[in-house]
């Protein structure tokens, strides 16, 4: 009898947090959709940039600003400290930092702040970009919508080339890829061919790139695909 009571009570539980889960995340999809309205009609471009920590977003962020392929402005999520947008910064980039503190995701609430701060101190004029440097994490932030045009999702080759399979879920929402840091590919027996074979099996919509800070051109061909896209309106095809 004790047994049934606690499989009812660990059933019990388990649907309540699966309807609590469940609120916050219609409650997020809700505001995600608001958002989409507002860049919609502020005629900018939004991209989520996703991946572990370490992967390279920031310094792809700091390549595009040095060799000056489009105006933008970054809203940066860490849990700690404010390195990356004082990073940023330096390099003349408009960046708001968000601090989430234990949360491991940045959530479309946190943006709606984050949007208005700069849209008050009047720092998207003439912009064309926004970029959302989501928290480095490979899970939980693929399950948060914030209403961007796209998503994508960056890979570095200390990683390995395995992380894809192991990680589907962010991969699956994934636009583009970028396979960073692939000038040290050989010293870390990393496989572009396998990075391809697995992307094809959970996402084949998804492009990919491969990029390196020393190799201008790899930059050129991501920074031309993202003009590509805002000028075709190209949305992402991933649902949440």
């Amino acid at each position: 009898m004790k047994y049934l009571l606690k499989c009812i009570w660990s059933l019990y539980l388990d649907k309540k947090l699966y309807e609590v889960s469940q609120k916050i995340l219609s409650k997020n999809d809700i505001k995600a959709n608001e958002l989409r309205e507002i860049y919609k009609e502020k005629n900018l471009y939004v991209i989520n940039l996703m991946s572990s920590p370490g992967s390279g977003k920031t310094t792809l962020l700091e390549q595009f600003a040095i060799n000056k392929y489009f105006s933008f402005a970054v809203i940066e999520g860490d849990l700690e400290t404010n390195r990356d947008s004082m990073r940023l910064q330096k390099r003349g980039i408009e960046a708001y930092q968000i601090t989430t503190g234990d949360a491991c995701h940045l959530e479309a609430a946190m943006i709606e702040r984050a949007y208005s701060a700069l849209e008050s101190s009047r720092k998207l004029e003439n912009i064309d970009f926004l970029f959302i440097e989501n928290v480095g994490n490979l899970v939980c932030p693929a399950s948060y919508d914030l209403g961007a045009n796209i998503n994508i999702v960056l890979l570095s080759t200390p990683e390995g080339d395995d992380k894809i399979l192991k990680y589907p879920t962010m991969f699956m929402i994934a636009d583009i890829v970028l396979i960073t840091k692939s000038d040290i590919m050989e010293y870390f027996d990393f496989s572009i061919e396998n990075i391809k074979s697995n992307i094809n099996k959970i996402n084949p919509k998804s492009k990919l790139f491969v990029v390196s800070n020393k190799d201008k051109d790899s930059l050129n061909k991501i920074a031309d695909y993202l003009i590509y896209c805002k000028t075709n309106n190209i949305i992402s095809k991933h649902q949440y």
